[in-house]
């Protein structure tokens, strides 16, 4: 059996085996999964290995580019600037940015944003990875474009350039970077070792993720290469392993670059899953988390060729996802994940280095959390 740390309630016990299981099959090298409810930490583990030589363990403060998972933090900040009144989600984004108005785009309203309903799913000028570490660059060529369909009408996931859009507008209207932002008003508040922008005091920290297998002739031939799939996603063309260069953890890349492991972005997360409130620190109000479960599209996302619905900056219980109807999640390339459930007030999390091909989450953490909601409904 392989060795777990932590600590996992009894009742919980079932989460910590099916990590083991993970790890004792291979399926995983090194992670981190921790389950959060009503606020109170009840599965805080981690186990493995850093590299595929097993010479280095997974430590209990290791963190790790979680890719997409990323989205959850910046729409979380989204909600905090709405519930104050400073953002209106469903005004013109161009009321905050009025350069976005560019390119017909002055009808397309936050709300598209927070549900990559907006038709920017990506870069219609040629983008290079070391563009995305340009702030300027990669937020002026968004709002010069034009959209890629007719906005609100589907959804195409904005697998990168969503952290821009949104933090564009945070910026306009809190004078703050998304990364500054987050870490004083939610990160810094819940103690949470959640990085937008990851300074050099964590580098001793971060773990290198173990990167995909390379797509197979099947899975290429799916997207049309003039669709949005293929051009949302193959520019700029992101081979894993940038992830472990100083520009990239540098950068404030809000979709698909913050640092984390389960424990922190439970931390964060379990706000949303408690009502807005978590151990005395209230960052949104009741309502406030209710604004999660508008429903913005429900259909074949146009760029994943997959089943998806999403509410305001999550997604929603649907056929790619069968979670309580009171429950939304994401998750990042290679297959960290988190789901919260409003009614249990459950927060469940799983953050890992072996990155499998999926785009937003995969068996491993289905695995997880399946063994969280029925312990917690138990």
């Amino acid at each position: 059996m392989a060795e777990i740390y932590g600590t996992c309630d009894d009742r919980f016990e079932q989460v910590s085996n099916v990590f083991s299981a993970n790890l004792d099959a291979g399926h995983d090298l090194g992670a981190s999964v921790a389950v959060v409810v009503a606020g109170e930490p009840v599965v805080d583990i981690w186990g493995g290995y850093l590299d595929e030589a097993k010479s280095t363990p997974w430590e209990k403060d290791t963190i790790i580019n979680v890719w997409s998972t990323t989205k959850t933090m910046a729409a979380l900040c989204s909600l905090i600037l709405a519930d104050r009144g400073e953002l209106d989600l469903y005004a013109p984004v161009a009321k905050y940015w009025p350069e976005f108005a560019a390119g017909g785009k002055g009808e397309i309203e936050f709300r598209h944003i927070l549900s990559h309903t907006s038709g920017l799913s990506g870069w219609s000028e040629p983008m290079t990875t070391e563009d995305l570490y340009d702030w300027e660059k990669a937020t002026s060529l968004l709002a010069a474009q034009e959209p890629w369909w007719q906005p609100g009408t589907a959804s195409g996931y904005h697998a990168v350039t969503q952290g821009y859009l949104v933090g564009e507008v945070v910026r306009r209207i809190t004078g703050q970077t998304i990364g500054r932002f987050f870490a004083d008003e939610v990160a810094g508040p819940l103690g949470a070792d959640f990085h937008i922008g990851t300074p050099a005091s964590a580098d001793d920290r971060v773990a290198p993720v173990i990167p995909p297998p390379a797509p197979t002739a099947e899975m290429l031939a799916a997207f049309d290469p003039a669709g949005p799939g293929a051009r949302t996603l193959g520019n700029p063309p992101l081979d894993a392993s940038v992830s472990y260069t100083i520009p990239w953890r540098r950068a404030e890349i809000p979709a698909a670059n913050g640092h984390g492991n389960a424990r922190s972005v439970a931390a964060v997360q379990s706000v949303l899953a408690c009502g807005g409130e978590v151990n005395g620190v209230r960052l949104l109000s009741e309502k406030g988390c209710e604004v999660v479960f508008q429903e913005q599209s429900n259909g074949t996302d146009l760029v994943l060729a997959t089943p998806l619905r999403f509410g305001m900056g999550y997604g929603l219980s649907g056929e790619l996802m069968p979670i309580p109807e009171r429950a939304c999640y994401w998750g990042g390339w290679g297959g960290s994940v988190v789901i919260m459930d409003l009614d249990t007030k459950l927060c469940v999390t799983y953050m890992m280095n072996r990155m499998e091909s999926g785009l937003v989450g995969d068996l491993r953490g289905a695995g997880i959390a399946l063994a969280a909601f029925a312990a917690v409904n138990s």
